[in-house]
């Protein structure tokens, strides 16, 4: 007969952890109380932090109103002028107080329940980061041609310059353990937020864990705001901290 092994004081450690899940927007009016509803409904969340970056479209009025609501696990953040998403994370690990955090994109490209895929090797002691690949097999609707070239290029030069075997460097679900990041500085205040915190990562050491999610892809006419443009900057940033920190 087979028994378990007894379970190791960190992995008893790690099912206790606290998580923040972090959400940076802007001008999301039309979706951003619908995703806070998927994150609370998940129920894992210990602190929603909503960082708005800046929203000129009436996302801040249905963020008032959130205010008013009984949601003690919420917290809003507000940049008085638009920063860009990297700018809107710094933020929020500035105020994020859990053990865990989680990006959480303001959109419906990424599915909130997928969380428990996520967390569970964080939980279970294996690594202290996770990266939600949406290209291990997940469903997915069809991504762009040109957004996919980009996402494989930079993916690939991540892994020749930090040694790594990524499938999806720019994924917007990132979960790391507080210590992992909490005496980081991040320069990035765009989209190149990605590689500067992966090269991060790498670079002390770690290997990061990946776990296939679905991704819902949006189009440039439904809001998507990511550019061809952002992607030299992201090559340029995968270099540059390959040197430098």
């Amino acid at each position: 007969m087979h028994t378990r092994p007894a379970a190791t004081p960190y992995a008893e450690e790690t099912k206790r952890l606290t998580l923040s899940v972090l959400i940076p927007c802007y001008n999301e009016v039309h979706t951003i109380e619908t995703v806070l509803g998927r994150v609370e409904a998940v129920g894992l969340a210990n602190e929603i932090i909503i960082v708005d970056d800046g929203s000129t479209d009436g996302t801040r009025e249905v963020l008032r109103k959130i205010e008013g609501e009984a949601r003690p696990n919420v917290r809003i953040v507000y940049h008085e002028q638009n920063a860009g998403k990297g700018a809107a994370l710094v933020t929020a690990f500035q105020h994020a107080t859990s053990d865990v955090f989680l990006i959480q994109d303001a959109d419906f490209e990424y599915d909130p329940r997928e969380y428990p895929l996520l967390l569970k090797p964080i939980q279970e002691g294996i690594s202290t980061v996770v990266y939600g690949s949406r290209f291990l097999g997940g469903p997915r609707k069809a991504m762009n041609f040109w957004n996919m070239v980009a996402n494989k290029s930079l993916t690939l030069t991540t892994n020749l310059l930090y040694n790594s075997i990524l499938s999806d460097m720019e994924t917007c679900y990132k979960v790391f353990r507080r210590e992992v990041v909490e005496s980081m500085v991040i320069h990035a205040k765009r989209f190149e937020f990605e590689p500067e915190i992966t090269a991060k990562i790498l670079k002390q050491g770690i290997r990061i864990y990946e776990v296939p999610i679905s991704y819902n892809g949006r189009e440039w006419t439904e809001g998507k705001k990511i550019k061809w443009t952002d992607a030299p900057i992201a090559l340029w940033t995968l270099i540059k901290y390959r040197f430098v920190d």
